[in-house]
């Protein structure tokens, strides 16, 4: 069964809140000097969004409201249900992070016939594990047929029917999802006003490795 993403509501209010989590031990000597390790060498994307409108087309107690046709309660609602709380993964589209242009993904050695998906961030690499389309791949600039390579959309990973050859610079246009889970088993959603109701904070949060 293919995956869900999260679903684009009108009722999504600012601020939206995006932090990387890594995950590090440090032992401390007595004279000040440390020793770090790397636990989580990628970081955990944690995400907040608040919602201060979802419509409910689906209330009746009252005349015709102004909430019309729309339905971004139970659809949020039932995302979150869908998902059964924090079990199972779901892809976001963030909208200022989910596109990439020229990407370089490695290296032609006559002889690899598989690259991960990558994108730059900053100066930072990070592999991308759901692709949402990889519209063009080019050796040294110029474009390869696309009946000469696939992409597992489950990982990301891209495979060359031939070895690209040697010296030959991979670059890749791509957009992405963040693949996620729900932060939590439950959310409060808040019944403020006839056919309106808000939900001040969702959390959810990246995954690392397969669904």
């Amino acid at each position: 069964m293919a995956e869900l993403v999260f679903p684009s509501l009108p009722g999504l209010g600012w601020s939206v809140m995006k932090a990387p989590r890594f995950a590090s031990r440090i032992q401390k000597a007595v004279s000040g000097r440390e020793l770090r390790i790397v636990d989580q060498p990628l970081p955990i994307w944690l995400f907040t969004l608040t919602f201060p409108i979802l419509r409910d087309k689906h209330d009746t107690r009252g005349p015709a409201g102004w909430g019309g046709l729309y339905d971004e309660l139970r659809t949020l609602a039932g995302f979150f249900l869908q998902m059964q709380g924090q079990f199972a993964t779901f892809l976001f589209d963030d909208p200022t992070d989910d596109s990439v242009l020229g990407q370089s993904i490695g290296t032609g050695d006559a002889g690899t016939t598989v690259f991960q998906l990558v994108r730059t961030f900053g100066g930072f690499v990070e592999p991308v594990t759901a692709p949402n389309a990889v519209t063009a791949i080019y050796f040294n600039g110029i474009i390869q047929s696309a009946a000469s390579w696939s992409v597992d959309p489950a990982t990301g990973i891209v495979t060359f029917t031939a070895p690209p050859p040697a010296g030959r610079a991979i670059t890749a246009d791509l957009s992405y999802y963040f693949r996620c889970r729900f932060a939590e088993d439950s959310n409060e959603f808040d019944n403020f006003n006839y056919q309106k109701w808000s939900l001040k904070q969702l959390k959810f949060q990246s995954v690392i490795g397969l669904k």
